[in-house]
């Protein structure tokens, strides 16, 4: 079935303040769920907005929560989310750090003890379309062992990376866990009943499997290995040791209603492009080597939503369930 965005994102809204979420709050995460479902991106879009509901009123995730921003420094802007959601935090603190940014040429912004941020990308983006080029990293509750190892250490730690086109829009944007696959395709796939590739995933022996039960039970693998593994590595310190949050071994699942907080750090370079005067030219330049392979394109160029979008019916039907709507058939 196809839903328009504008409806799925007052769904999404609706259905957050009806489980505590102030309103403002509320519209910041829906805007999230309404982007990730236009670019297809089903694991942080209505797929998590049970998970929010219920922590909402669990008080896992503080609904209300006034985000205070600070400068640890001219180039240093930190926001504290105050257990709340990640979203209005970085929308609270965004004014502070493109200021930051623009006066000094490179900043970073640190946002700390939130809520999980869920996609890395839809913050990035923002950056980049203010026209600064921005590398954001998070943890997340502990997932992946180190390579030869079978004790879970560090999270799936995202990264993301997007550069401006200099014309108010995004010339590239990658956002990717540093594990082969998200923990939300083994997630999905058990809930689906389907097996998954070996390579993405170990068993609580350190074995690999392609049973999503037992990889939930095991570890996933680092990409690449070693190299993601260090990246890995990179995320944590600076998403935790950076913010001050919890480092992935003290986080809980991040999905259970229950549990404390998540304390989760997100962690943004962000830098002008015109510090070099060069930037844009080389960029061009290899957007034009790209270019001479048919099919070929930087990372995230294409990124258009779709609108209306194919949403899955189920996690539709929940989502205005959940914002207190009545579905066909129901009195």
């Amino acid at each position: 079935m196809h839903v328009a965005l504008n409806e799925i994102e007052a769904v999404a809204k609706a259905a957050l303040m009806r489980h505590g979420a102030a309103d403002w709050v509320a519209g910041e995460v829906a805007r999230a769920v309404r982007e990730a479902e236009g670019l297809g991106n089903r694991i942080c879009g209505l797929y998590y907005l049970e998970s929010y509901c219920l922590q909402l009123e669990t008080g896992r995730v503080k609904g209300d929560a006034e985000p205070e921003v600070s400068l640890a420094r001219p180039g240093a802007v930190v926001v504290d989310a105050k257990s709340g959601f990640a979203q209005p935090a970085f929308a609270r603190a965004l004014p502070d750090a493109i200021a930051a940014v623009r006066q000094n040429g490179v900043a970073s912004l640190a946002v700390a003890h939130g809520h999980t941020c869920t996609s890395l990308g839809f913050f990035t983006a923002q950056i980049a379309c203010e026209g600064f080029t921005v590398l954001g990293m998070t943890n997340a509750s502990p997932i992946v062992a180190p390579p030869g190892g079978r004790h879970r250490t560090i999270g799936t730690n995202p990264m993301s990376f997007a550069v401006p086109d200099g014309q108010g829009g995004i010339a590239m944007l990658f956002d990717q866990s540093t594990t082969t696959v998200a923990l939300g395709k083994i997630t999905m796939a058990k809930a689906a009943g389907e097996s998954i590739p070996e390579g993405w995933a170990l068993d609580a022996e350190g074995q690999p499997t392609t049973d999503p039960e037992a990889a939930l039970k095991g570890s996933l693998v680092s990409m690449g290995g070693y190299k993601g593994w260090g990246f890995g590595l990179m995320a944590e310190l600076l998403a935790a040791g950076m913010t001050g949050s919890r480092a992935s071994v003290d986080i809980e699942p991040l999905k259970a209603p229950n549990g404390a907080p998540h304390d989760i750090g997100e962690y943004y370079l962000l830098m002008d492009p015109g510090n070099s005067g060069a930037f844009f030219d080389r960029l061009a330049q290899v957007e034009g080597a790209i270019a001479r392979d048919e099919g070929a394109r930087m990372p995230g160029a294409a990124r258009v939503p779709a609108d209306p979008v194919a949403v899955d019916p189920a996690a539709w039907d929940l989502a205005r369930r959940l914002a207190g709507q009545k579905l066909a058939g129901q009195e």
